[in-house]
């Protein structure tokens, strides 16, 4: 693979809700080149994979087991992985595939949490497959209506589940295919595109758990400045919609994060950005705010709350974070101008 083709290829095989790979130049640009790198709320990774300079020590966590476990995949088993995410659409085994890991992401999750080498390669490729089929939200939220019972697929109400759907039929319906970067390498495709990935996160500690566990003294103060991305789950009240999954208010995960971020900005050895929607949180002062936009998804379609939010999209630095372009008045077209 040749060197360009192996930067195209440094971005998660999955789409995700909420990547920041359209501000990750500036959020560098905040953090400089820390030695320590830490991200509580993992997602799609798409900033660490935009890092411009050498990798140094970097920790990355998710609470969602099936999502560290294609990362832990990937980085461990490229090849195995790759070929279970390596499928034609079908609907049935779409449908077949998401009620096992449904049905299987608790156990999965603990045996991550106890075992930091722990993954399942093909569970991991039958996520990311089924990631690049589904449409929408709700992939393995295990909120639908239609459950395995003796072996048949029954609806109930109990809303523990599946929702069933069809998946992604356009694009001649080659699933993962349709994310696949421009690659070389003889079309290797995703087997070339996950090699380039894992040897990416070859260094890479990947956690699984509460994301507080990888902000700890023996996480941060080890390897000099740290930096740190805060990437929560935006508060549903302040996106103007409802998620069963996040929690809003004062007891909120993003709220929690932001009072962890606010409460050690004024650390020397910390440079913090954290990640929000307008008005969403109340920064102390010398924190620096920067507004961008986000392209967004079906939710940024028509007149509705998803295109405002796209406009509403902001980064809080912290006090000893580094000056951006964004910060001094250069507004390139990925970003919305300063604030």
């Amino acid at each position: 693979m040749s060197p360009r083709d192996r930067c195209r290829a440094l971005a998660a095989p999955f789409p995700y809700f909420g990547g920041k790979g359209r501000i990750a130049g500036t959020i560098w640009q905040a953090l400089g080149n820390p030695g320590n790198y830490v991200e509580p709320f993992a997602g799609s990774l798409a900033t660490l994979l935009q890092r411009p300079d050498a990798p140094t020590t970097e920790t990355v966590n998710d609470l969602d087991g099936l999502l560290v476990n294609a990362w832990r995949a990937i980085q461990a088993d490229p090849a195995s992985t790759a070929a279970a995410a390596d499928y034609p659409v079908s609907e049935l085994d779409l449908h077949a595939r998401h009620l096992r890991m449904v049905a299987q992401r608790g156990d999965l999750t603990a045996k991550l949490t106890a075992n930091p080498d722990y993954f399942d390669a093909r569970l991991a490729g039958w996520w990311v497959w089924g990631a690049c089929c589904w449409i929408g939200s709700g992939w393995c939220s295990g909120a639908g209506p239609w459950t395995l019972e003796e072996g048949r697929l029954v609806k109930g109400d109990r809303g523990q589940g599946i929702h069933k759907q069809l998946p992604h039929l356009g694009d001649r319906g080659r699933g993962i295919h349709k994310q696949l970067p421009h690659l070389g390498d003889r079309g290797r495709g995703v087997a070339a595109w996950f090699e380039a990935l894992s040897t990416r996160l070859e260094r890479v500690r990947i956690a699984c758990g509460d994301w507080q566990r990888v902000l700890t003294p023996s996480v941060l103060e080890r390897h000099g400045i740290a930096g740190v991305l805060l990437d929560p789950p935006y508060d549903p009240d302040a996106a103007g919609c409802h998620d069963p999954y996040a929690h809003g208010g004062e007891g909120g995960v993003s709220a929690k994060a932001a009072q962890w971020a606010f409460g050690h900005g004024d650390n020397p050895a910390l440079r913090i950005v954290l990640c929000g929607y307008q008005g969403e949180h109340e920064p102390p002062t010398g924190w620096r705010a920067v507004q961008w936009k986000t392209r967004g998804g079906y939710g940024s379609q028509g007149a509705g709350r998803g295109r405002e939010n796209a406009c509403s999209e902001r980064l809080w630095l912290s006090p000893h974070c580094l000056k951006t372009d964004a910060e001094a008045g250069y507004q390139p077209s990925l970003f919305g101008g300063a604030q």
